[in-house]
């Protein structure tokens, strides 16, 4: 079979894939198999996988196309209902089949949030009526309305199918609410899914507390901020798990090395804990802010301190790009490699994307003024591959915390993801020997304005295919 991808005649998006992807780099973090071979598709599920050896395997290697399970997405905000003017589903959907995602968990910070079974089942008539075949996974809020007073339905809302709980958004204040969060949650069998914050210690922020914040005159945001609330909710996990064994909590958007290092301890101490973070945690830092737009790596010296912008004359555009006002906010290089490092040994389960597109009203104003949020689900991969292509982390491990991480954490509809024969097709190609460049007309998402505009990034994705069906191809 020759290299690269063949499509079956006349298909089109939403229909049954038939296909051959021949000569490519195959990837199944689910046996963790990869190298050469060849994949044929008929009536959407896997016919046969067929890996190659000695000359059949000559001029294949993963710096061409490489095919993977589809990717799942922890964390996302399709903004539907209520903004829909910043995203809506089939708009979020389409997004996620461009970067590779075949599923994707919606948070609950809507308007009205996801707090009822009706509303679950609202969410799932939209995305069946958007047509695409990417999977939408929906979690519930905590607390209802989440006002952080009193729980939600954690039962309706269990029974109408959420994958887990969380007031996304804003933390779960109240260490007692916390408390039979996790408990009730834990008889369910669903983990409790909290924005670590203190918000006494963030009131006002701007951004990460350092010199970037004080040299561009921004209220600091404490690493503190995150790294006590990251502790106080294990703390509390570790007193729910005597009592109710099941109780899971995952930290998301982890962004601070003290808030890994708690983590770290906690899975040493055998405590049921999980984490991802973000792709702009891992690749973007606080310097960005400022004008620069180096890799988070590229801002570290030999000895893996923070070397100076201004000093090092890396601030190439203007500063105050409120495309980069995100919560938490971007930390310093120190604490990006720490996310990398927690990558790495493992700490951290999965990379999320913390999808949050907004409009230009919310976003075209002051720094302070402007929404947090990165509409990240497109570029999430070509980011990631940004720190595999710098030797930093394995392409193996990178798709690992795209597809088979995430899925641990939340389940997912047919098992842990990975290419099996028989089984209903659910994969991405992407081209690591191309680059793509990140602009309006590239982009399926909703959202105003990205950080990234302008600027190439490798692996473009040329397929996705979501339980059989065509999602996405580059035409």
């Amino acid at each position: 079979m020759t290299a690269g991808v063949r499509l079956g005649a006349g298909l089109e998006p939403g229909r049954t894939a038939d296909l051959e992807l021949g000569g490519a780099w195959l990837v199944d973090p689910a046996s963790g198999h990869q190298g050469p071979g060849d994949i044929v598709i008929s009536e959407g599920r896997i016919e046969s996988i067929t890996w190659h050896e000695g000359a059949d395997a000559a001029g294949i290697d993963d710096r061409g196309v490489v095919v993977a399970p589809g990717f799942t997405d922890l964390h996302a905000h399709l903004r539907e209902p209520g903004n829909e003017a910043a995203e809506t589903i089939a708009s979020g959907l389409a997004a996620a089949a461009h970067g590779g995602f075949t599923t994707v968990c919606a948070m609950p910070n809507t308007t009205p949030p996801i707090d009822r079974a009706a509303m679950v089942a609202s969410v799932a008539a939209a995305a069946v009526a958007s047509g695409s075949p990417v999977r939408l996974l929906q979690v519930g809020a905590a607390t209802a309305g989440r006002a952080g007073e009193q729980l939600a339905e954690l039962g309706e809302l269990a029974e109408a199918g959420v994958v887990g709980f969380s007031d996304d958004g804003s933390p779960i204040q109240r260490a007692e609410l916390l408390r039979n969060a996790l408990a009730y949650a834990g008889m369910l069998g669903l983990p409790i899914i909290d924005h670590p914050e203190d918000l006494a210690q963030t009131a006002g922020a701007e951004a990460h507390d350092g010199l970037v914040a004080t040299v561009l005159g921004l209220r600091g945001w404490p690493v503190a901020a995150e790294s006590s609330a990251v502790a106080r909710d294990i703390a509390i996990l570790a007193e729910v798990v005597r009592d109710v064994p099941g109780a899971r909590l995952h930290l998301t958007h982890l962004s601070a090395g003290a808030s890994i290092e708690h983590v770290r301890a906690a899975k040493a101490a055998g405590l049921p804990v999980t984490c991802d973070v973000t792709p702009h945690h891992l690749a973007l830092t606080d310097e960005w802010l400022a004008g620069s737009r180096r890799w988070a790596w590229l801002a570290l010296d030999d000895q893996g301190d923070a070397r100076d912008p201004w000093r090092d004359r890396a601030l190439e555009v203007d500063p105050y790009d409120t495309a980069l006002r995100v919560n938490p906010p971007l930390r310093s290089p120190v604490d990006a490699r720490a996310c990398l490092a927690g990558l790495l040994d493992g700490t951290v389960d999965a990379v999320a994307t913390d999808h949050a597109p907004h409009n230009q009203v919310d976003k075209d104003v002051e720094f302070g003024a402007a929404r947090p949020g990165i509409a990240g689900i497109e570029t999430a991969l070509g980011v990631v591959l940004e720190a595999v292509d710098a030797g930093l982390l394995p392409l193996a491990r990178a798709i690992e915390v795209l597809t088979v991480g995430p899925a641990r954490v939340v389940g997912r509809p047919g098992g842990s993801p990975g290419l099996v024969e028989g089984a209903p097709a659910d994969l991405v190609a992407f081209d690591r020997r191309a680059r793509w460049t990140v602009d309006r007309d590239s982009l399926r998402s909703g959202g105003w304005g990205h950080p990234l505009t302008g600027r190439s990034l490798p692996g473009p994705v040329v397929l996705t295919v979501a339980g059989g069906r065509l999602a996405f191809e580059a035409r």
